[in-house]
């Protein structure tokens, strides 16, 4: 069984809002196994898979971790961005090309959300944290040669990593403190416009739908390394 088993396994019991005894109960095992199974210390059948699949109305390549599609639908990469015939020759290592086109086009998911809340401070407030990411990348990427002009950046190099990461948690504080804020007279965003699932990114943004889905499955993968 791979890794990403037990953490859907216990995901989709806590978002049933039921207990281990009750999970354990319901798919006809001891709530010792059923603990097992979540903790990953014992790998259970085929049978217990499909049981658990049914039950929670979920594919079992979804339960496994191979799909991020509760569907078990297979996700497509989308087709690179259009590119400028003076760019193509950057882009002929094709895992170039894929990466760029997992953020860009998950990018442009992100503004158009950003676009229906008619927030000007909320899409300065994302843009500036998505912003200092580009940033600190440029950044390292500009350090790879010693040689280079350190006067194109005003912080120190020594310094510069510590507090693009400090500014980068203050703005995601700073989000969140706002999300909360939303219905206040001068925001007034309507939330039921940011009403997502799997399925309605997939309705609503064909075209970069794919790509986000993938790149949300690639970075747990990150985080829960």
């Amino acid at each position: 069984m791979n890794q990403e088993f037990p953490r859907i396994l216990t995901l989709l019991r806590k978002e049933r809002g039921i207990s281990q005894k009750q999970a354990a109960a319901e798919l006809g095992i001891s709530q010792a196994l059923l603990s097992h199974y979540e903790k990953g210390i014992r790998e259970c059948g085929l049978d217990f898979v499909v049981r658990t699949a049914d039950f929670y109305q979920v594919s079992c390549d979804y339960l496994l971790g191979r799909s991020p599609e509760r569907t078990g639908a297979t996700i497509s990469m989308p087709e690179p961005p259009p590119v400028t015939e003076s760019e193509t020759s950057s882009l002929q290592n094709p895992q170039t090309a894929l990466q760029k086109s997992l953020l860009f086009h998950s990018l442009n998911l992100i503004f158009e959300l950003l676009e229906r809340s008619e927030c000007d401070t909320l899409i300065q407030s994302v843009s500036d944290y998505l912003m200092l990411s580009v940033y600190a990348s440029f950044r390292i990427l500009y350090d790879i040669q010693p040689k280079n002009e350190a006067k194109l950046f005003h912080i120190p190099q020594e310094v510069c990593d510590a507090l693009t990461s400090s500014c980068q948690i203050r703005k995601l504080a700073a989000l969140r403190t706002l999300l909360t804020q939303l219905d206040k007279k001068e925001y007034k965003v309507d939330r039921e416009r940011f009403a997502l699932s799997s399925e309605t990114l997939q309705q609503e943004f064909p075209l970069f739908s794919s790509a986000l889905l993938n790149l949300i499955q690639s970075s747990e993968n990150l985080i829960d390394s």
